[in-house]
């Protein structure tokens, strides 16, 4: 009866959000992983309730013209802006901004899905949504932006506020758009208000941290599992040493992307005595064998950061090897962790085998759905540890919610102060997850945990506030 229900309302969200092929497969991860919550739900109709919660409260599109300026003059393109403010049972809708030639209904959906039981798991007021339009910031000059962040906050600021909406950034969208936009919101509204957006920069109004918060987060999370999990027998006598005070010593990672989560994580893993053996952009991958060295990081973070340039613009070295059109996941490289940090989708099934082929044992997501449906299933026959994005995540927004905070009281914690308060929600949400499982009899299945918990958050406040009465 519980699958039949189960197809029931999966087949009526498709007949609602026909060809929406991303979000149907975010909310199938979530609505078939919590088939164990639906057949003890005795007199709570979770079923029904996840029907409503997947049914985004509000779709807001609008025109966004934008001009580029090439050797012919100037052209005027026209694209369609996205704001999906999915569910506010928690608070005011927070998610970020996406800016890439990929975005979609269908994929801005699945983000502010995602988003919702993301936000509840870090135990902070906050709601979810997510936004953006098809653009590429690569190559386009810093005027050109500016002119699409502006033309794209003229058809957004209706539709956002500190205590309503709060965007942030995603992919093609750091501190310079968030500038730019909120420069822009500024001059429409004609007068500032520091808590419209978050991942500002500091001089006006930014966090200590958040550029760094998702990747550091994904690190403290991961940490957090290593902790609760006895994973020495994996390693080799001689790799062992101070694994009792640091267990990502001596590990070889795997990190996909190259953007501020990718770059970060790396970063803290590296502080951590990990070694991080590859990176990768659109154009390719770059790989080490033995771990890159803090130069050849500093030089990363130059190149994407600075001159905003491609991997295969490094300089190659003999243990730094360059890999044309290559995914990190179709390499079939060695490692103990896997950190995908690139988009939605990348890791299929034959990247999975070929982590599991590598002696992969955990994989924790630092970018939303890296991993298809059919590769998370076959992961968690192989591997020990699997954290789902929606946990691992998670601390990018909750650094942009304690933004928020500082934004309402006129207050600057250090970074002291936001990095320790970043640990504690990262170790929190490991905790709520872990928890939650044994609850069901399902030990360490993360995945089941972080949705089941994020899910029971958002149903309770849905109930508490009349919305599943008839």
């Amino acid at each position: 009866m519980t699958d039949e229900r189960i197809e029931g309302v999966l087949s009526g969200l498709k007949g609602r959000h026909p060809g929406q092929e991303e979000f149907m497969q975010a909310v199938e991860e979530v609505l078939v992983s919590l088939k164990p919550l639906f057949e003890k739900q005795r007199d709570e109709d979770y079923l029904g309730a996840f029907n409503v919660i997947a049914e985004p409260e509000r779709v807001i599109k609008f025109r966004v013209q934008y001009p580029t300026f090439g050797e012919n003059g100037a052209e005027l393109h026209t694209t369609t802006g996205y704001r999906v403010q999915f569910n506010s049972a928690l608070g005011p809708y927070k998610g970020g901004l996406r800016f890439h030639p990929s975005v979609s209904e269908s994929i801005i959906k699945f983000l502010g899905f995602e988003q919702i039981f993301k936000n509840a798991l870090t135990n902070l007021p906050i709601g979810g949504g997510k936004g953006g339009c098809v653009f590429d910031p690569k190559g386009k000059s810093d005027s050109e932006v500016r002119m699409l962040c502006e033309n794209f906050m003229k058809g957004l600021y209706r539709h956002i506020g500190p205590d309503l909406d709060v965007p942030a950034g995603d992919i093609g969208v750091g501190g310079r758009e968030i500038g730019y936009m909120y420069g822009e919101y500024v001059r429409l509204r004609g007068q500032p208000d520091m808590g419209v957006l978050t991942g500002k920069s500091t001089d006006f109004g930014g966090s200590k941290l958040r550029p760094e918060a998702t990747g550091y987060g994904l690190v403290y999370i991961t940490l957090e599992a290593l902790k609760k999990y006895t994973h020495y027998r994996y390693l080799a006598e001689d790799r062992r040493a101070g694994i009792s005070e640091n267990c990502f010593n001596g590990l070889k990672v795997l990190i996909s992307g190259s953007g501020n989560v990718a770059q970060f994580a790396a970063e803290k893993v590296m502080e951590l005595g990990g070694h991080v053996c590859s990176f990768s952009d659109s154009t390719g991958t770059i790989s080490s064998e033995e771990g890159f060295s803090p130069d050849q990081l500093k030089e990363l973070f130059h190149l994407k950061n600075v001159q905003r340039g491609r991997l295969s613009e490094m300089a190659v070295t003999n243990d730094l090897i360059y890999h044309a059109g290559k995914s990190v996941w179709d390499l079939g490289l060695n490692c103990d962790v896997a950190l995908p940090c690139a988009t939605q989708n990348e890791i299929k099934l034959d990247g999975a085998k070929n982590l599991a082929a590598g002696g992969c044992w955990c994989v924790a997501e630092g970018a939303n759905m890296p991993t298809t449906n059919e590769a998370v299933d076959f992961l968690k026959t192989k591997v020990d540890i699997y954290i789902p994005a929606k946990a691992a995540n998670a601390g990018g927004v909750a650094t942009s919610a304690l933004e928020m905070a500082q934004n309402s009281a006129r207050l600057f914690w250090t970074s002291e102060e936001v990095d320790e308060k970043l640990k504690g929600i990262m170790n929190n949400i490991f905790a709520t997850a872990y928890k939650t499982a044994q609850e069901f009899d399902r030990p360490w299945d993360l995945q089941f945990g972080a949705n089941a918990a994020g899910f029971l958050k958002v149903y309770k406040a849905y109930k508490a506030m009349g919305y599943l009465k008839f």
